[in-house]
């Protein structure tokens, strides 16, 4: 049986998101010549979480888009020019200033998403990066230093801040999955796991960038539709622990990872559990289930969570949800279970995400904007988070020459009939979408429509 999945960017602080009660030692004040603030357990209690310009803009020149323009997203650093900013979009020192300037003096998180590894996206072509697949030394000497080097400033690691890293999404995971004679491997990833380049770029990244005394570093960790098999759970924990203590790194250099970055899988299914049998036949038989041991994100990230601790990572580590794109609202939201004619007819009667299968991962048709950013909102998992922000593109619907180095995946175009990742279905994707990260209004309307909870 195949395992699948892939996945596969002017406000006040007093209009951000203020978290819980603060869990560790007050921030210094000022900007330099001071010492950093000692590390705390969950870096966003107690803490305002920034509001990046750039998206917020975006947001709120949409229709309705007001209503959530004051959220904070992840600031993706997903090439090198992104470091300096690029296309008029703000570079890291123009972020971190601003939230230095959101923040009044009160503990404030940066969301950072480090996005460019050698080789990048090996299971997809919509988010292929700019480095080939063996320039691991471009990458860490032309973009981990650079970005360590500005996080290091004293303005910066003196303060207030609380830098958290959302550390190469899809990689790890990929060696995993996508790889050594499975039906969905591919030779890219074949080639990244023989080169060793995915985990020496996140170990050089963890050690770098863990080394600065306000930063935390979460590591992705794929989503449950993705990570949650037998065959790919301690296998996934085991790569992440090789990963965390390559290249000088270790694992008290990782506050937790983050899981469904970028996705799409319902954040809590109510109207059944794994545990669940229609007439004899449990719901891990479904076409939906398809055998995995987890039917939501909350239940797989706090499993996955304790997995790591299981091979070696402090017993404290944390968990990260990405809810951007994962609420599944609006009139197409089930009230109650399926009937129990039959195990699929239960499960698909009843199951929040309404995606075609569960390895659809590029902008989804009928999605919708999930739970708000929140601090510890169940045991285990340090925040709710919109690491993706909410109208950016996953990638486009037919081929566009850029200078990015994204390529075309087909499970963007809603024509396309799929491969062994998807189950070979429908793409499920949205017609008429610009490149991975570039503004797609329309998907932005969608996400507010079927938002859940309703906005």
């Amino acid at each position: 049986m195949s395992r699948r999945i892939r996945m596969a960017g002017t406000l006040l602080a007093a209009s951000a998101l203020t978290m819980g009660a603060l869990t560790g030692v007050a921030s210094a004040q000022g900007d330099s010549g001071r010492a950093a603030a000692a590390k705390v357990d969950n870096p966003y209690s107690g803490a305002k979480v920034y509001v990046n310009p750039d998206w917020s803009a975006k947001a709120a020149a949409e229709p309705g888009g007001s209503k959530i323009s004051n959220q904070p997203t992840g600031v993706w650093l997903d090439r090198i020019a992104a470091i300096n900013g690029t296309g008029g979009a703000m570079g890291l020192r123009a972020h971190l200033d601003r939230a230095l300037q959101q923040s009044s003096g009160s503990p404030t998180v940066v969301q950072l998403v480090v996005y460019d590894l050698p080789g990048r996206d090996c299971a997809a072509l919509a988010s292929n990066g700019e480095l080939g697949p063996t320039e691991i030394d471009k990458y860490k000497t032309q973009f981990i230093d650079p970005i360590a080097a500005i996080l290091s400033e004293s303005k910066y690691a003196n303060s207030n801040l609380r830098i958290v890293t959302t550390i190469e999404i899809d990689s790890l995971p990929n060696l995993v999955t996508n790889t050594g004679g499975r039906p969905t491997a591919t030779p890219q990833c074949d080639t990244m796991k023989a080169n060793g380049n995915y985990v020496k770029g996140v170990g050089y990244a963890l050690n770098k960038l863990g080394a600065i005394g306000n930063v935390y570093n979460y590591v992705d960790a794929g989503h449950h539709g993705w990570i949650g098999w037998d065959d790919n759970f301690n296998a996934t924990a085991q790569v992440l622990k090789q990963a965390a203590t390559a290249e000088g790194s270790t694992v008290d250099k990782v506050a937790g990872i983050i899981v469904n970055t970028a996705n799409y899988s319902a954040l809590k299914e109510n109207n059944f559990t794994v545990n669940d049998s229609v007439n004899g036949t449990t719901v891990r038989q479904s076409k939906w289930v398809d055998w995995n041991r987890y039917v939501d994100e909350l239940s797989f990230a706090q499993a996955f969570r304790q997995e790591l601790v299981n091979v070696g990572f402090p017993s404290n580590v944390g968990a990260l949800i990405d809810t951007s794109r994962n609420g599944w609202g609006g009139s197409a939201r089930p009230s109650g279970p399926g009937a129990k004619s039959d195990v699929d007819t239960y499960v698909n009667g009843g199951r929040y995400d309404r995606r075609i299968h569960i390895g659809n991962w590029c902008n989804q048709s009928g999605a919708g904007l999930g739970e708000r950013p929140k601090a510890a909102p169940a045991s285990g998992i340090d925040a709710y988070v919109w690491m993706k922000p909410p109208g950016e593109s996953d990638g486009s619907s037919s081929s566009i020459p850029n200078d990015e180095g994204k390529g075309f995946d087909r499970m963007c175009d809603p024509t396309y009939t799929g491969n062994p990742r998807n189950g070979n279905n429908m793409s499920g994707a949205l017609a008429n979408a610009p490149l991975s990260g570039h503004w797609f209004s329309a998907q932005f309307q969608e996400l507010l429509k079927n938002a859940y909870p309703a906005l």
